[in-house]
């Protein structure tokens, strides 16, 4: 089994017949990017036609006769339909990363990598379970983030502005994962991230989304989403056909991969060891993609919990293209594609350079850049709405009007954006990686607090902060501890498996808050009033700089 992010194709192996050099040299051995302006041409003139396209797409202004509302500009006035909701839902939760970083954890760990399928699988009987249901409280009452909810169901302050808090810092590094992708892009385009043209391209395709995207809110990238979804179907049709004509068959591309693995000593195979580390990643992974806020936000966008439950039932097609993206990971080891140590990420786009013309290459490309830009755009709207709603409305301006809301939110979503792409180029992939990782473990937390409410008032208030605290410092205590690794072994002797570190996190959140709500109703400590069942709803507070100790 090969580390994550290995370069597997800079060892010997098998040539596959009629193919060109190594991606990254061309027939003379000089590198393929300096080979003359005319090429870069070509392939940026596709880029900049497909990505342009997409803006245009995305560019739309409310109607004039609608006011500024935080609905209407975050949640498209909740009148998201079937179709514009499963294809905002599925470009939201598929970012460019996704088909960038699972094609290159097959390239380099192989069958572990599908763990990303699995998980993506989960989802929709997982959102036809939790999602609907938040959705229907969250119209009633006029709610738009998850701390919205959290603060109406518990009565709880403190576990409000910590679910906001945990939403924006987890999702932060996310963000800055959808950078990170655009820059293995813009790598294979012929573009240094860290010089100043790549830095300069950056900035350009991220804010243009973002300024496009303000006037008309998450209406904007409902749009967007039908020319993405477009985009990576015909990717996927695209870059198949081109590598069974240079590769041949599927099953003769396993048998070209298993026999580059076997002759380095390494398998495409799950170890029997691994199953739990297998599962638990999945499960665990499935669990924290519901509580991302991006997620939430399209959630609440759909028009009914039936509009919402019948676009989930089209996600798995989303999965489909995911496997196929997975085997062009498996495809560019069979090739002998070479990337960088610790940049697997590259391994596709580095196939798309080896199979496909210039031009063609360029519109490939931009479809990746599409695909990353949409969710980075959703994912900015979320935090601006937390930012705002639960942190800025609720502790500093408890009586701005809705209108201030949606311009007060318009100013940190393009400082998010702007500290996304600095985040991503000031640290090296791998930091930005080990965030995201630490991500995962943080959102994971905030299960009980708002997915395991959804069915029962059981849980004290007190009790769910402390478990989410617990939660928190266990979770980031045991991956730093760890080197960043996703799982450690639990049990002793010979009784041990490998289990993923948010789902230990977890399992401790909720062991405290079971423990401790007993405990907390026998002293008599208050609950809190439940606004979802006849409490006096979502209610602002009364001055400014007003903290209730509760």
């Amino acid at each position: 089994m090969r580390d994550p992010g290995t370069s597997p194709g800079a060892g010997p192996g098998p040539t596959v017949p009629g193919a060109r050099p190594p991606a990254g040299t061309d027939r003379r051995g000089s590198p393929a990017l300096n080979r003359g302006g005319t090429i870069r041409h070509a392939i940026a003139a596709g880029f900049v036609l497909v990505v342009g396209c997409a803006v245009l797409a995305g560019a739309h202004r409310p109607p004039s006769d609608e006011l500024p509302h935080p609905v209407h500009w975050a949640l498209g006035g909740r009148g998201l339909g079937t179709a514009s909701t499963c294809l905002l839902l599925g470009g939201t939760i598929y970012t460019s990363y996704t088909y960038i970083a699972v094609p290159g954890l097959m390239f380099g760990t192989g069958g572990l990598a599908l763990y990303a399928l699995v998980y993506t699988m989960l989802l929709s009987p997982l959102i036809m379970i939790l999602l609907p249901r938040l959705r229907e409280i969250g119209a009633k009452h006029g709610l738009i983030t998850a701390a919205d909810y959290v603060r109406l169901r518990h009565g709880s302050h403190p576990l409000a502005l910590a679910t906001a808090l945990t939403c924006i810092l987890a999702t932060m590094p996310y963000l800055g994962l959808q950078v990170v992708g655009m820059t293995a892009v813009l790598r294979s385009v012929g573009l240094a991230p860290d010089s100043i043209a790549g830095c300069a391209v950056l900035v350009v395709l991220f804010l243009a989304f973002a300024l496009v995207t303000q006037p008309g809110g998450l209406r904007a990238c409902a749009r967007i989403s039908l020319v993405k979804a477009v985009l990576i179907g015909a990717a996927v049709v695209v870059l198949l056909a081109l590598t069974l004509a240079r590769l041949g068959s599927p099953g003769h591309i396993f048998q070209l991969a298993g026999g580059r693995g076997a002759a380095m000593g390494e398998s495409f195979g799950v170890p029997p060891q691994n199953f739990t580390a297998y599962a638990t990643l999945a499960l665990g992974s499935a669990l924290a993609q519901l509580m991302y806020p991006q997620v939430l936000l399209v959630a609440m966008a759909s028009k009914s919990k039936d509009t919402l439950r019948a676009a989930t039932t089209f996600l798995p097609a989303w999965s489909m293209t995911l496997g196929i993206w997975a085997f062009f990971g498996v495809a560019a080891f069979a090739a002998g594609i070479r990337t960088a140590a610790g940049h697997g990420e590259l391994a596709v786009p580095a196939l798309i350079r080896e199979l496909a013309p210039d031009w063609l290459a360029g519109l490939l490309f931009g479809a990746l850049a599409v695909a990353g830009l949409l969710p980075a755009v959703v994912m900015v709207m979320s935090m601006a709405m937390l930012f705002v709603r639960n942190i800025y409305v609720e502790y500093l301006n408890p009586t701005a009007t809705p209108k201030h809301e949606v311009r007060a939110a318009r100013g940190p979503a393009l400082a998010i954006m702007a500290g996304a792409i600095a985040f991503a180029l000031l640290m090296k992939p791998q930091d930005a990686i080990n965030l995201h990782l630490l991500g995962g473990v943080w959102i994971l937390q905030l299960l009980p607090a708002v997915a395991v409410s959804l069915f029962t008032r059981w849980f004290h208030r007190r009790a769910l902060f402390l478990g989410w605290a617990v939660g928190m410092v266990s979770g980031t205590g045991l991956l730093g501890l760890r080197g960043f690794s996703t799982v450690v072994d639990i049990g002793g002797g010979a009784v041990h498996a490998p289990v993923y570190v948010a789902v230990i996190a977890l399992a401790l959140n909720l062991a405290v808050a079971a423990l401790l709500t007993p405990l907390f109703d026998a002293l008599g400590v208050p609950r809190g009033t439940d606004g979802t069942a006849g409490g006096p709803g979502f209610e602002r507070r009364g001055s400014k700089y007003a903290f209730v100790v509760e």
